[in-house]
Formats: structure tokens, sequence, C-alpha cells
């Protein structure tokens, strides 16, 4: 069950991250959207195929 506990901590990490880049360079949203979903995606696979 801890994987679960570990993605949440580092999605949470890497919104805040995120959050704060979109400040400082709002023209990088869809750039910062789209590398968040394909990293989710990844994430997904993984915590599934283990």
């Amino acid at each position: 069950m801890w994987h679960f506990e570990v993605a949440g901590v580092i999605g949470s990490i890497i919104s805040i991250v995120f959050g704060i880049l979109i400040l400082i360079f709002p023209r990088i949203l869809n750039y910062l959207v789209a590398l968040y979903f394909i990293l989710l995606g990844i994430a997904g696979l993984i915590l599934s195929f283990t």
C-alpha cells in the first residue's frame, strides 16, 4: 500500500514545483501540463505492473 503514499507525495511535490514555475513563467503552462500528464501516466503504468 505504500506505493500509493509515495506516488501521492511525489505528485504533491511536482504540483508545488509546477505551480511556482507557472507563477514565474506563465507561458510554459502547456509544456508543464503535458510533462505532468506524461510522468503521471508512466508512474501509473509502473505502479500497476509492480
